[in-house]
């Protein structure tokens, strides 16, 4: 069957792209992948459980991880359908206005779970710089106000960007190079005119994902700043300590993107696994490890799953 087609049109298929190479060992791959959704979901699903029933959870620190525990969730939600669908071997195709919305879901999501971090970031010097105030000033009604605020900006800035794909003319063959849809895939298959996307794209990047990891970084060196003017040494390691999680989860985000952009920018020469691999890596690493940094890095956690393990049996 033909993979080249020229038509705009909603009937527009594209081909998702599973591991090449790789096809023989699909079965423990489908296995693998399976498992590691799995884990995806009821790892977070633990966490806002665990948050939303601990009444001494109720705190600002914990509010914000429930952002992250929803936005990691929502993460595994958008890709699990595709990824385990070609794995599987029940879906091979996606259509234009399928992969478009996937798309939104994806880079939405994405800058998403960087401005909570920016969020995390900013409860962290707050929590060392002013502990007896820290309630007073992340207050719940802030709080609220700080997640829609990260709503809003993560889902309104994108649109511009993603409605344009829709009018886009897809000439070239219609195969992604993952098995999901991102947006630098379906501009590369287009033979319109794609500056407004490539302006805008980098405009969102910018404005978002590096001006986020530039606060964040502002926002430890303060916290070092602080934590070093503190006399106690056993203070000052005490206060550094409630940032490991939040410095992991950091971490765990920007690396898998910044290695993925550098695959895409300068490794056409490597093997398309390659890219997959680092696709994937970017998609499951940060929803599959944040429920594991926080479960042993955060004491009130651990506390209370230790309690309801006790409870169970």
């Amino acid at each position: 069957m033909s993979i080249f087609f020229t038509s705009n049109s909603n009937s527009s298929q594209f081909v998702l792209t599973g591991f090449p190479g790789l096809e023989v060992n699909y079965l423990w791959l489908a296995i693998s992948f399976s498992f590691i959704y799995v884990m995806v979901f009821l790892g977070n699903c633990m966490v806002l459980h665990v948050i939303r029933t601990e009444p001494s959870l109720h705190q600002p620190m914990f509010y914000f991880l429930a952002m992250l525990a929803l936005t990691d969730l929502s993460m595994g939600l958008s890709t699990a359908h595709t990824v385990l669908g070609v794995l599987w071997g029940f879906l091979q195709k996606i259509s234009l206005d399928s992969c478009i919305a996937q798309s939104y879901f994806i880079h939405g999501l994405s800058f998403m779970e960087s401005s909570v971090l920016l969020a995390m970031a900013f409860d962290r010097y707050i929590a060392i710089r002013n502990p007896l105030r820290y309630s007073s000033i992340l207050t719940n009604d802030k709080i609220k106000k700080i997640g829609i605020a990260i709503l809003c900006r993560s889902s309104l800035l994108i649109p511009p960007v993603i409605i344009r794909l829709r009018f886009l003319n897809y000439c070239r063959p219609h195969i992604l190079s993952h098995s999901f849809c991102l947006h630098q895939d379906l501009i590369r298959m287009a033979c319109s005119n794609i500056r407004f996307n490539n302006v805008y794209g980098l405009f969102l990047v910018i404005s978002n994902l590096l001006l986020d990891a530039v606060l964040i970084l502002i926002s430890y060196i303060m916290i070092l700043h602080t934590v070093l003017a503190i006399a106690s040494r056993e203070e000052r390691l005490k206060s550094l300590q409630t940032c490991v999680s939040h410095i992991c989860a950091v971490l765990v985000f920007y690396v898998p993107i910044i290695g993925l952009t550098m695959v895409h920018r300068f490794g056409k020469h490597l093997s398309p696994l390659v890219h997959v691999l680092m696709g994937n890596i970017y998609i499951l690493f940060p929803p599959l490890m944040n429920p594991i940094i926080y479960s042993i890095k955060t004491q009130q956690i651990r506390r209370v799953q230790r309690l309801f393990s006790l409870k169970k049996t």
